[in-house]
């Protein structure tokens, strides 16, 4: 059996006290690792900020993890590509570290082009969706709003459900590339599809198995 390294980060305090995420990145990468038939003999956790291509100076446990994985030569596990980064060139530089790194979410087959294509594509949608806060408190202040306001609520839950349906939309665009690839290695339908992303890994816009609706929820956004 293959052995590897698995890595899970979390970005803020509260979140790595109460385990919020981690749980499910190590869960993500235990069943990527039994279907492609890894050992994952080392974890790395950590909780910092993703954000910056100097992130490896303030992430030491991720130093550590690709330090262990050199020794064994064998690669770095983790279950979504931001958890890595959101910043290219913070990818790239991994990428020429010559420590590979897999990502459950995308595939152990993955292409290293796309790889650079999908951390660009998280570049974006963090800079999309600080953009998109920023000129929603602009408006909502020119319009006199006073933030923070509970008489606001109505305000604040339809800015939500706007941000959760553009959050949907890059989702969408970033799965859809993996659907394709399905679809063209001989997945016919709905359901095959939904299969051939679970046993990848590959997990849901809120972190469940796929289902033949799922699917098509994503294919329908995606047109």
């Amino acid at each position: 059996m293959k052995t590897a390294i698995g890595y899970v980060r979390v970005s803020t305090e509260t979140q790595g006290r109460s385990g919020l995420g981690l749980d499910a990145q190590r869960a993500a990468i235990v069943r990527f690792a039994e279907a492609e038939g890894f050992d994952v003999v080392g974890w790395f956790e950590e909780v910092e900020t993703g954000k910056g291509a100097d992130a490896l100076d303030r992430r030491p446990r991720l130093k550590s993890a690709l330090a262990s994985a050199r020794k064994l030569k064998a690669p770095v596990i983790v279950a979504k590509l931001d958890r890595l980064s959101r910043d290219v060139a913070f990818v790239s530089g991994l990428m020429a570290q010559r420590v590979p790194f897999i990502v459950a979410e995308l595939g152990a087959d993955v292409d290293p082009f796309l790889l650079h294509l999908y951390s660009a594509l998280a570049e974006k949608e963090r800079a999309m969706i600080s953009a998109r806060t920023k000129a929603a408190l602009q408006a909502k202040k020119a319009a006199g709003a006073q933030l923070g306001n509970r008489t606001n609520l109505d305000l604040a839950q339809k800015a939500g459900a706007a941000s959760n349906a553009a959050s949907a939309d890059v989702f969408a665009g970033n799965v859809l590339p993996i659907v394709r690839q399905l679809q063209v290695a001989g997945c016919s339908s709905l359901r095959a599809i939904a299969e051939a992303l679970n046993t990848r890994g590959v997990r849901t816009a809120r972190g469940g198995d796929w289902t033949a609706m799922t699917v098509k929820r994503v294919l329908d956004r995606a047109a």
